[in-house]
């Protein structure tokens, strides 16, 4: 019951933003967004039945990295804040990978089966050769930000056999939506004006988020 009613909340702040964003000024929107992660991270912290380890306070780093992204992405001067809103989420990302990687078990992904990773690899290949021409100064900040996000669906992806199936599948998923949510908005930012943008990157994004933690909640038996 508890997790169903932060989970409720958390969605319902997300979907308030989107609509807020939509209608109302600037200054309301950073506010109402400036409660999405801490929310989120209400979910995290109060469904921890246990001494908080390594792994969580990264996981909370990883939180903290999103909302201070969420804020900068959504400062008035969007072109200057850019930069640090890329680097707060690529901070979010080595949080998350470095939790993905660390995950205790045999390791899935080696030099021995490469295909696992090929459609990531592909797919980052296909993304940053179709951005390449629109990015001007920011191709190496866009690339380094692409392989760390690749490679933390790759660590997502490593977990396979050392977490139960529905913990795997979660996480997977949310890191999935979250290289989604990424591709749309340098897609939307670099090269074409995609319809409906913002609702569409916000709606992958909380998803994302959302699924990573409930999905690391279940690898630890903190949720069922």
């Amino acid at each position: 019951m508890k997790t169903r009613i932060l989970s409720a909340i958390y969605f319902a702040v997300s979907l308030l933003f989107i609509f807020v964003s939509m209608q109302a000024g600037k200054n309301t929107a950073i506010i109402n967004k400036a409660l999405i992660m801490p929310s989120l991270a209400v979910l995290f912290l109060l469904n921890m039945k246990r001494p908080p380890g390594r792994q969580d306070y990264m996981i909370i780093a990883g939180l903290f990295f999103s909302w201070a992204g969420d804020i900068f992405l959504e400062l008035p001067d969007s072109e200057v804040m850019f930069v640090p809103g890329l680097a707060s989420f690529l901070l979010a990302h080595v949080m998350y990978l470095t939790v993905f990687f660390s995950t205790e078990g045999k390791n899935t992904i080696s030099l021995r089966k490469p295909v696992l990773i090929l459609p990531v690899l592909t797919y980052g290949a296909a993304l940053v050769a179709y951005l390449y021409k629109y990015l001007g100064d920011m191709r190496l900040p866009v690339i380094v930000y692409a392989v760390v996000i690749l490679t933390m669906l790759t660590g997502a992806i490593n977990r396979y056999h050392k977490v139960s199936i529905i913990s795997y599948l979660l996480v997977l998923s949310g890191a999935i939506l979250f290289v989604l949510s990424d591709s749309m908005i340098a897609i939307n930012k670099f090269a074409i004006a995609i319809p409906s943008a913002r609702i569409f990157i916000m709606i992958t994004y909380v998803t994302a988020q959302y699924l990573i933690i409930t999905g690391y909640l279940r690898q630890s038996g903190d949720i069922r």
